[in-house]
């Protein structure tokens, strides 16, 4: 398995760097992307690493925020193959508040009739190598970077957010943002058994630049100093501050910048 971060905030040689993510990831049966970015710097990426990405069979994205998701317009007009997996709910409106501001951060929701979108509700098996899974809970290690994030009802409660488990040689398990926390997803997916996890942790405000309490990031490293033998890479939302404090009581983990290639 082969995975390249093609977009995500720092950037490791000659690739744009942005506050967003995008991973491509190529299987024994898949070329995927999770998640697109919020612009063009996918397809700017893609090209100068000479990554195809009209070759691309698998979209997942993680949630229904623009930084995730906001290249999709521009992704079905250059893949026209690609089965794309969505939650229901992430073309809901989503909101970010600053303030007294409240700016749309949300999914363009004309493009959930597409025929190459897959609207789903919940846990969901793409087949014996790919399936998505929901984390309900968010009692265990709540960072507060998600107080800013809104839906039409108010406070977000991130059902609309879905993880990727891959079943290859090993078991990899990939998080968009992790705003249900890395603590709860990881308990959810105990029962996989993962031996390597990737994605963001949520725990940078990205308006304010503001890390979690250090009170909070002690106890997610001792949360996940459970899981032995587990390969950590880190990237997007966590914030180099808190990726700093983890990777220091984490040997194992480390930071998948913007044009970095890992093979498991």
């Amino acid at each position: 398995m082969k995975i390249t971060a093609l977009v995500e905030n720092k950037s490791e040689g000659q690739v744009i760097p942005k506050h967003g993510l995008s991973l491509y990831i190529e299987t024994q049966k898949h070329k995927l992307l999770f998640d697109l970015g919020p612009d063009n710097t996918l397809f700017n990426n893609a090209s100068a690493m000479n990554i195809d990405l009209t070759q691309v069979d698998t979209v997942i994205i993680s949630h229904g925020h623009m930084d995730h998701g906001g290249a999709l317009k521009r992704f079905l007009q250059v893949n026209t193959k690609a089965r794309i997996y969505v939650q229901r709910s992430a073309f809901e409106p989503h909101y970010s508040k600053f303030l007294f501001l409240k700016a749309n951060v949300g999914l363009d929701d004309k493009l959930k009739n597409n025929p190459q979108i897959i609207v789903i509700d919940g846990d969901y098996e793409i087949d014996e190598e790919l399936s998505l899974f929901l984390v309900g809970r968010r009692d265990k290690c709540y960072s507060e970077a998600n107080d800013a994030l809104y839906n039409k009802d108010g406070k977000d409660d991130f059902l609309h957010e879905q993880n990727l488990r891959i079943q290859e040689n090993k078991t990899v398990i990939i998080t968009g943002c992790g705003h249900t926390g890395i603590v709860n997803i990881m308990e959810r997916a105990s029962a996989y058994k993962p031996q390597v996890c990737i994605g963001g942790f949520h725990l940078c405000n990205p308006l304010t630049k503001k890390t979690v309490p250090v009170s909070l990031l002690s106890s997610i490293a001792q949360e996940l100093q459970k899981y032995v033998g587990t390969q950590f890479y880190t990237c997007h939302c966590t914030g180099m501050g808190a990726y700093q404090f983890l990777s220091r009581r984490l040997p194992e983990m480390e930071y998948l910048a913007c044009g970095r290639t890992i093979e498991i």
